[in-house]
């Protein structure tokens, strides 16, 4: 079957029959493959989509031109994926809290790349973490523990690895099925039985509108019930950082905080609203509401921070950051943003936000560019809260070299503000839950 003839038919607008999906994934994963033919395919696909039976087909396609795990963990694994934000920590706060409950969480994250922050660099700011480990080891720490978050493996969907750096040079990176297929293809290779989607939306997010992020949700969610898997969706709001702190140590020394219950806020509630998701799923609780009493109950007695501590020992990290997060790494230099003027904070450009920590050091334009793990920033006022002139606004942390005066400039110039106090959007949009309906 020849690759002209598939880019021939879904140029046409024709749907693609399975032997032709598979020979697409298969040709993806090929090196010989000539780089223009499926860069050919990739744009008629933006342009003329793909119906959910294609989607579908293609996902478990590129899922199978890799490994295909089956987690053996003593309960049934779950795995929470989010679509990228600026200050998004949920996973180091979940994770130990659903194991804490009893859940198994086999969590394979990535870097970050541009405004968005990545788990794997967050869990590296951490003296000692690991986060390459065998599958044996990943496998042996969620069984033993209840969670393991590890780098992706590059044997897991081959042909996705080669399509996603050819959309972002093609500009077919915004659709849908191309989304869709990318991420949830390598959710179906990681084994995960139980998966919860936090699809972010707003000015920081990759989808901006409602309607835009429902058809996403709604499309990986189909795909993973095709496939046999459990699925439920959040779409949740990226208008701010989720979490106060935003850059690598800074987040793990949040995460800290709020399992030790010191700090509570955005962060917290799309935790717990993610982490009761995942009880769902694995057949840990009856209801959101049982689910959420489980959560709010391990907080309190300390069992999520002492099950972060104990999956940091497993990988290797030094676990007395959780009591003592100054063994993080620490900023060479400080520099205050004080406000502009009275007001109120109105609004934020989030993405320009999450640039500004990416040109301290916290974040890469490149993929191989080297992150300070110390740099980033600190907010102290959120969207709706009261400020003076010269009253503090955020704290950046960064190296004796870094532009923080750029950063600076940035992040006001992220900021908006207003004479009245702005009416304040409710953190959770919309649910797609595990019993399929959509509230």
């Amino acid at each position: 079957m020849a690759l002209i003839d598939i880019i021939a038919r879904k140029k046409r607008g024709l749907a693609l029959y399975g032997p032709q999906i598979r020979e697409f994934a298969r040709a993806a994963a090929d090196p010989d493959t000539p780089d223009y033919q499926l860069a050919a395919l990739l744009m008629a696909i933006r342009i003329n989509g793909m119906d959910p039976r294609e989607t579908a087909e293609l996902t478990l396609a590129m899922a199978q031109t890799g490994d295909m795990l089956r987690p053996e963990v003593g309960g049934v694994p779950v795995d929470k994926h989010s679509t990228g934000g600026v200050g998004d920590t949920t996973t180091l706060i979940l994770a130990p809290l659903v194991a804490a409950c009893g859940g198994k969480v086999v969590k394979m994250s990535g870097r970050g790349l541009g405004h968005t922050g990545g788990t794997v660099d967050k869990l590296e700011s951490i003296p000692g973490f690991r986060t390459e480990l065998s599958e044996k080891d990943f496998l042996r720490i969620a069984r033993d523990v209840g969670c393991c978050v590890v780098g992706q493996s590059g044997e897991l969907a081959p042909a996705d690895k080669r399509l996603y750096a050819l959309r972002d040079v093609t500009g077919t990176v915004d659709s849908i099925p191309l989304i869709a297929s990318s991420i949830m293809s390598k959710k179906l290779a990681g084994g995960a039985q139980g998966i919860v989607l936090d699809v972010k939306m707003g000015s920081g997010a990759l989808m901006k509108t409602k309607k835009d992020c429902l058809t996403l949700a709604r499309a990986m969610v189909d795909i993973g019930r095709r496939a046999g898997r459990r699925m439920s969706a959040l779409i949740t709001g990226m208008d701010e950082p989720l979490g106060s702190h935003v850059g690598n140590a800074l987040e793990v020394r949040e995460a800290i905080d709020t399992l030790a219950g010191r700090v509570r806020g955005p962060l917290l509630e799309v935790s717990l609203a993610l982490g009761a998701q995942m009880l769902l799923l694995a057949g840990l609780a009856k209801d959101e509401a049982g689910a959420g009493d489980l959560l709010t109950t391990a907080l309190k007695e300390g069992r999520g921070l002492a099950k972060l501590a104990e999956m940091i020992t497993a990988q290797g990290g030094d676990a007395r950051v959780c009591a003592d997060p100054s063994l993080l790494p620490q900023p060479r230099a400080k520099t205050p943003v004080p406000a502009p003027m009275d007001g109120y904070l109105s609004g934020m450009d989030t993405e320009l936000a999450g640039r500004a920590a990416q040109v301290l050091g916290a974040g890469r334009l490149r993929k191989d560019d080297v992150i300070d793990p110390s740099a980033g920033y600190i907010l102290f006022k959120r969207i709706g809260d009261a400020v003076k002139k010269g009253e503090l606004l955020a704290m950046l942390h960064h190296g004796e070299n870094a532009p923080a005066g750029q950063a600076g400039e940035m992040l006001l110039q992220a900021m908006r503000f207003s004479d009245a106090a702005p009416k304040i959007k409710p953190l959770i949009r919309a649910r797609i839950a595990p019993d399929r309906k959509e509230k």
